[in-house]
């Protein structure tokens, strides 16, 4: 494939290509008509110096014009670099700044443009992954009861002679995977209000005390041979009273799955306090529990669904407030928040 040729070179041609003919032109009317001891002729002479003159400087500007117009092509060259190019040189006419200004501001925009498409690449990333992570985590822990459901409903089909007390023992088991899985999906569900922003507080007046009773009877139900102790507390507060339902029923229960001993909760100037003296959470992790979808490599700690703390940081934060967590492992944790 042929080459273009350069703007000099361009240039050069067509100018040669003109002088010649002229050359020519001009040399068979000297040597046919034109006495050589003539005034005239030696006008002529003169003319085709002056041509010759003219040519030099033709090629001179040609030659600026190269440097410059090469210039220019280094910025096309580097618009992937455009932060890093530094030009002083200095324009020899108007035009020609104005077209180096003119490329400077379209790079700029360039850049731009390829800035903003990074940063939406890295969202659709961030997107993708936490998708990825939302659904290892659903399979996860919808993976033991399901099994559990279908393991004893297989049972009580295939054994005709099981007898009542252990059918009813099966259907019990059937039934609290059933409810397992039920709050499994209310919690996916809140994330994805959350997540969307359609979460809205119901604000009203109640008792904290009153509420802090209702959550602990309905955990030492499920946890019968658990202790929760609760510091009595008389306390009028402004909340979301379910959202706040949620918050407590979370961060105690943690504390019973996480700790053998005994649950205490105190009240103390406008903070809730919830101990225990469980395995505790190490200082690396201690940062990380409260993300979506997080789930420790150790299982030391498994934050069910990787969304139990995440929902319990977005409602405080709903309400204006933060969690704060101080752990030390095989000591024990304690999860405070401010009413």
């Amino acid at each position: 494939m042929l080459n273009r040729p350069h703007f000099k070179e361009y240039m050069m041609a067509r100018l040669v290509t003109i002088a010649v003919f002229i050359f020519l032109f001009f040399s068979v009317i000297f040597f046919l008509f034109i006495p050589k001891d003539s005034v005239l002729f030696m006008a002529m002479a003169l003319l085709a110096l002056g041509f010759s003159i003219f040519i030099f400087v033709i090629y001179h500007m040609a030659n600026h014009m190269q440097k410059e117009l090469n210039t220019i092509n280094v910025y096309l060259a580097n618009l992937d670099k455009v932060d890093s190019i530094e030009y002083k040189a200095r324009f020899f006419t108007q035009e020609f700044e104005e077209i180096n200004q003119n490329l400077i501001r379209a790079l700029k925009k360039a850049q731009k443009r390829e800035d903003i498409k990074q940063r939406y690449n890295a969202k659709l990333k961030l997107k993708n992954r936490q998708r990825a992570d939302m659904i290892s985590a659903i399979a996860h822990e919808f993976r033991n009861p399901i099994a559990s459901i279908m393991g004893y409903a297989q049972t009580l089909k295939e054994d005709k002679e099981i007898s009542l007390e252990l059918q009813e023992k099966f259907l019990a088991k059937i039934y609290n995977n059933g409810v397992k899985i039920e709050a499994l999906l209310a919690r996916l569900v809140l994330w994805n209000k959350f997540e969307n922003k359609e979460a809205i507080l119901a604000l009203s007046h109640f008792d904290f005390y009153d509420l802090l009773q209702e959550v602990k009877a309905t955990l030492e139900e499920k946890y019968p041979h658990r202790n929760i102790h609760i510091g009595k507390t008389q306390l009028e507060i402004k909340a979301d009273r379910t959202l706040l339902e949620i918050v407590l029923n979370n961060l105690i229960e943690n504390a019973l799955k996480y700790s053998k001993e005994e649950i205490f909760i105190e009240v103390d100037e406008g903070y809730v306090l919830i101990h225990d003296k469980g395995i505790g959470i190490s200082a690396s992790e201690v940062s990380k529990i409260t993300k979506k979808f997080y789930r420790s490599d150790t299982q030391s700690w498994d934050n069910s669904m990787g969304l139990g703390l995440s929902i319990v940081k977005s409602i405080l934060a709903l309400h204006g407030k933060k969690l704060e967590i101080k752990s030390e492992e095989n000591f024990g944790s304690t999860f405070s928040f401010q009413l």
